[in-house]
């Protein structure tokens, strides 16, 4: 399984293979056929309040990562649910935030790829 990590505001290309949007928010001044997301995975998205936490704060990573897993693992069948969205392709995890390393994207990766 493959799993890329890429700003809803780049371009869709065709090597991004299913394109999965990760964030519980819709991005701002993004339609869907801009977007190209093939499925919008909010149920899975960090909650708001772990959001506003974290607000993007790099000293807060590990600590972030740790309640994100947390909020996954009392939701299987959300991550079943992405598991099957993914089947096995090339996904790429799109998400909408500036922070292009430490976002909710690459530790749902790191969830999911464990």
């Amino acid at each position: 399984m493959t799993i890329r990590l890429k700003r809803v505001y780049a371009a869709p290309s065709p090597s991004d293979g299913r394109r999965i949007l990760v964030d519980r928010l819709w991005p701002r001044g993004m339609t869907r056929e801009n977007a190209g997301i093939h499925f919008w995975a909010k149920a899975i998205a960090p909650s708001d309040q772990l959001r506003m936490w974290y607000r993007h704060d790099p000293e807060k990573w590990d600590e972030f990562r740790s309640r994100y897993f947390a909020e996954l693992k009392k939701n299987p069948d959300g991550v079943a649910e992405l598991i099957r969205e993914i089947g096995g392709r090339t996904t790429t995890f799109v998400f909408s935030s500036k922070e292009e390393v430490l976002n909710n994207a690459a530790a749902l990766k790191e969830f999911v790829s464990r």
